[in-house]
């Protein structure tokens, strides 16, 4: 053994070697591969060297010098490499040498190289240079199987590294490969084909691992070649002989059925494929689905069934005459059954897509004037396919029910997996709603009364198909309880499903009651059952608290579309959820095992729809609610006492207790309306106006603390709706204690409170905002720069810009609101320092902005101020240099640069809103600053822009007019040629 052969042992050892002997040998190796005569070397050490980590070194070397030096190798050292390896794969001169090693022999590793390097010398020489190598390798495989395989390795590897499109080629690669496939197939590809088939059949019996390797060659090589060479008198059959032969090596079978699958899915013009799938007589296949589904053979013939049924189906979108329709339909309805078998009991191919072969089905027959009764068959089946295919795995069970992380994972996985066939599910229950509905009947009812080990399975799987149909289905069709409906909803509404105890059953049990509550509002003798599904252990009682809370939502849900019908059942109502309602306004917080959306408030939301109706008596209504506020409020009572004393750890849960007594009186306020608290029943109304006296108490005990200050605004925002004006004495204090102290960030949520009660009470708020108004502008005016936000405002992180812009939209918008609730004297009180950074800021926005909404909301701003400061006849003005500002500053920079600006787009229609707005503030400057206006604009703002007088003179008579749209037209004419202008590309006549 020389030091070459010990430096590559060396580098293959994948035991403990002394450290510095790795990167020695490597480095020594790397030296080798670099000398001049390292071609030679691993020719003669692949001949007489038999370590088989040499051999592969070896072969690695010469595949690797081909691809880098090939070109700036010299003919005989071409030549050399060429005539030693191909003799290596052909068993060429090795029987006269004893000494020869046979490299063909070695593991698979070392073989799948020697062919490797092969398919590198093709890819370089074939066919200018080495035009016979396949027709050289064929005259030497009389040899037997040993060159049989390599030369079966050869073209499968042409196929991985030049042919096969399964793997991205470059623009090279794809040339070289179109060359290699014409020239084969002019010269020997029909002498390969005639070797597959004496191969197969002499090897059939005696060495079927053979006889497997050679026809999955020729499998990969149907895509390309001539069909008529595999798809003839004497291939079809041999390969049919092969599949069926039960004596037969699955292997060889499995094989056989792959090269079946090869013709059928090569591509062809449907006219010439539909004959094709035709005479291969494909049913003689079709029993072997129904043997072992976890055989390979099995598993290769269901890809064939598969595979043929898509080109059927494929054939028959494509044809259009009468003839080729009806051959095709033919044979899609004699493979169909094999399909729905494959589908319910095997594992599918992975290229095969079951919802997209079904949906293309299912189109073809929807122009059907009405469904043949075999039709009708298949649409059955394919119901049960979906039935199948959108079950659970039991393993799942228990995680499903618990929900932890696997049953989460599982949960979500099948969720995306499903969507699609219940896309379909829909798309059947349209082409034949009847059945659909008939399978979902009997789904449920089989479901019911299975006693199999997938019971929970099944009934959640046969609860979803309805649930799924339930979106295709119209309202109209849902209250008149069209097709089985009319039994479907009462059977779902009086069975005692098994497995209801289950997470997943129980869900989706009272979604559907909830979908279908169409039918119920039309049919009020099912009221009780509903009631009953949510009041009793399957809803709001279920030992599941996801199912618990969940069912909490949607139980408001059918109060909010049941409402008057429910009155006569409320005192059932509130005797079952006594235990549901005591437990939360006095479990502690922590102990809440969920949050957000389904934190328990949506029951006292329900119960705030039903007793706050006008039907319910009065005194009865005062009680239900008593009943209902005053733990609540002895809640935040305790919170409040609690709080105060509590330590760092317990402080949270207190305050988070505080909150959920606060959404709650929310969300039970909500069914109350403002005329019943403060006109026929004012009563109700004290009852709520002294939860407001507890929310002060909030305010000044814990005025900081940002989640409770947000749950105390919004219930304030409802108690506005709720109380109407009545609300209007608390507000002082409750805005002073929120404005005590509150940060910028705070502001957002304080302006929107503004902006509500300016559009509800109007002018009665006057006085209240004039108490209010400076000290808001003081807190925002410091934190928003005049000149408007920019990403290099200040040194803030950007979360701190998102706040800010947040606030400065909201700040716009209560600007807004004010203006066009005339309100705008309130900007005067207290002097008026608040103006030039309020203008000054209004006028960037208008002029600037990325959002022209903003912009646009901005412009009618400032016409309310002109309308409310500037009237006709005025001696003195209402805000000394008002008028100057607006006819110079404002008329200049909004009015016309900023229209200039080519990123105001004429096309956009939120662009046009605003250019109505700008030409609608003009006329109202014209209308109350009268003639001075227009001097301005022909000193000022015209000359700024370099306007042609003409053109001005033009305009400001134009303005002076009462043809609003003409002026518009007119403006948007003059700013384009002004902006033609600029670029030196117009000359003004």
């Amino acid at each position: 053994m020389d030091d070459l052969e010990n430096a590559i042992l060396i580098c293959f050892e994948s035991g403990p070697v002394e450290a510095s002997l790795k990167p020695q040998a490597a480095a020594y190796c790397q030296q080798a591969k670099e000398a001049p005569d390292i071609c030679r070397i691993c020719i003669q050490k692949l001949w007489f060297c038999s370590l088989v980590q040499v051999q592969f070194w070896c072969l690695q070397t010469l595949q690797d010098v081909l691809r880098v030096s090939y070109g700036s190798m010299t003919l005989d050292e071409r030549s050399f490499v060429r005539s030693s390896v191909f003799s290596m794969a052909c068993l060429e001169g090795v029987d006269s040498n004893e000494n020869v090693v046979r490299v063909v022999e070695g593991p698979v590793f070392v073989k799948n190289k020697l062919a490797q390097v092969l398919v590198t010398l093709i890819y370089f020489e074939y066919p200018l240079v080495w035009s016979s190598v396949f027709v050289d390798f064929m005259g030497h495989l009389s040899k037997g199987g040993v060159v049989i395989d390599m030369f079966c390795r050869v073209l499968n590897g042409l196929d991985d590294e030049l042919i096969s499109l399964d793997y991205p080629r470059s623009p090279e690669e794809i040339a070289v490969a179109a060359r290699v496939k014409d020239a084969m197939r002019q010269q020997c590809v029909p002498q390969i084909a005639r070797a597959w088939y004496d191969i197969v059949s002499a090897y059939r019996n005696s060495d079927p691992e053979l006889s497997a390797t050679v026809l999955d060659c020729m499998r990969r090589f149907v895509s390309w070649i001539d069909i008529n060479l595999v798809a003839n008198d004497a291939f079809v059959p041999l390969l049919f002989e092969l599949i069926l032969s039960e004596g037969l090596a699955d292997q060889v079978r499995g094989a056989a059925a792959g090269c079946v699958l090869a013709m059928v899915a090569k591509r062809m013009e449907p006219h010439s494929k539909l004959p094709l799938l035709k005479t291969l007589q494909i049913s003689r296949v079709f029993g072997l689905v129904s043997e072992d589904a976890d055989s390979e053979l099995v598993s290769k013939v269901s890809a064939l069934v598969t595979g043929y049924a898509v080109e059927v189906l494929e054939c028959h979108k494509r044809l259009n005459s009468e003839e080729t329709k009806a051959v095709s339909m033919d044979l899609l309805n004699e493979v169909l059954p094999s399909v729905f078998y494959v589908m319910r009991n095997c594992e599918v191919d992975s290229t095969f897509s079951i919802v997209q072969f079904l949906m293309g089905y299912v189109s073809t027959l929807k122009g059907l004037p009405a469904l043949k009764e075999k039709q009708l068959l298949h649409i059955t089946q394919i119901l049960e396919v979906i039935r199948i295919q959108i079950c659970y795995d039991p393993m799942y069970r228990n995680n499903l029910d618990a929900l932890d992380k696997i049953g989460l994972e599982e949960e979500d996985r099948m969720s995306e997996f499903r969507k699609d066939l219940f896309v379909l599910l829909r798309t059947v229950g349209r082409v034949a709603p009847e059945v659909t509905q008939h399978f979902i009947r009997n789904a449920l009812a089989n479901a019911v009364e299975s006693s199999s080990e997938r019971n929970v399975e099944e009934v959640e799987a046969a609860l979803s198909l309805l649930y799924s149909l339930g979106e295709s289905m119209t309202e109209e069709a849902m209250k008149s309880g069209s097709g089985c409906l009319s039994v479907l909803i009462p059977m779902l509404l009086t069975t005692k499903f098994p497995g209801h105890s289950h997470r997943l059953v129980a869900l989706v049990y009272l979604e559907n009651i909830t979908r279908y509550m169409k039918f119920i509002q039309e049919n009020s003798q099912y009221i009780p059952n509903v009631l009953g599904a949510f009041l009793d252990e399957r809803g709001l009682h279920h030992q599941n608290v996801h199912v618990s809370r969940r069912a909490y939502y949607l139980f408001m849900r059918v109060v909010k579309l049941l409402k008057s019908k429910l009155v006569p059942f409320i005192d059932k109502i509130l005797q079952n959820l006594q235990d549901t309602l005591s437990q939360l306004t006095t479990m502690n917080f922590a102990s809440r095992q969920l949050s957000g959306t389904e934190d328990g408030s949506h029951i006292f939301e329900a119960i705030g729809l039903i007793i706050g109706l006008e039907d319910v008596p009065a005194e009865k209504q005062s009680d239900y609610l008593s009943l209902l506020l005053t733990p609540l409020c002895q809640q935040i009572e305790k919170g409040l006492m609690e709080a105060k004393v509590a330590n760092g750890e317990e402080f949270p849960v207190k305050i988070a207790n505080i909150q959920f007594a606060i959404v709650a009186i929310n969300a039970l306020s909500k069914g109350f309306s403002e005329r019943l608290v403060t006109v026929s029943r004012p009563r109700i109304g004290l009852m709520f106006k002294q939860t407001l006296d507890m929310l002060l108490r909030i305010l000044v005990e814990f005025p900081k603390v940002e989640p409770l200050r947000s749950k105390v605004i919004s219930l304030i925002h409802r108690m506005v709706e709720t109380l109407g004006p009545s609300v209007l004495p608390y507000l002082p204090k409750a805005l002073e204690q929120l404005l005590a102290d509150s940060e910028p960030k705070e502001m957002v949520g304080f302006l929107v409170l503004l902006n509500q009660l300016i559009c509800k009470f109007s002018g009665s708020l006057r006085g209240i905002l004039e108490e209010v108004f400076p000290v808001v502008a003081d807190r925002i005016f410091k934190v928003i720069p005049i000149d408007g936000l920019t990403p290099c405002t200040g040194t803030v992180t950007d979360e701190e810009m998102r706040e800010l812009i947040e606030l400065q939209r909201t700040l716009f918008t209560f600007l807004h609101v004010m203006a066009t609730h005339d309100l705008s004297s309130v900007f005067l009180v207290k002097s008026m320092t608040y103006i030039e950074p309020m203008t000054l800021l209004l006028l960037n926005a208008s002029c600037t902005h990325k959002d022209i909404t903003v912009r646009k909301a901005c412009v009618q701003i400032f016409i309310r101020l002109i309308e409310d400061w500037c009237p006709k006849q005025y001696t003195v003005e209402k805000v000394p240099g008002f008028q100057d500002f607006m006819s110079n500053s404002f008329a200049t920079n909004c009015c016309l640069l900023s229209v200039l600006d080519t990123s105001f787009d004429f096309n956009d229609a939120n662009t046009q809103g605003l250019l109505s707005e700008i030409i609608t503030v003009q006329r109202v400057m014209y209308e109350r600053f009268g003639n001075a206006f227009l001097m301005h604009l022909m000193s000022g703002a015209f000359p700024s822009a370099n306007c042609p007088q003409e053109m001005a003179e033009q305009y400001c008579q134009k303005l002076q007019g009462n043809d609003i749209g003409g002026l518009k037209s007119y403006y948007q004419s003059l700013i384009k040629n002004l902006r033609l202008q600029q670029n030196g590309n117009h000359v003004f006549r």
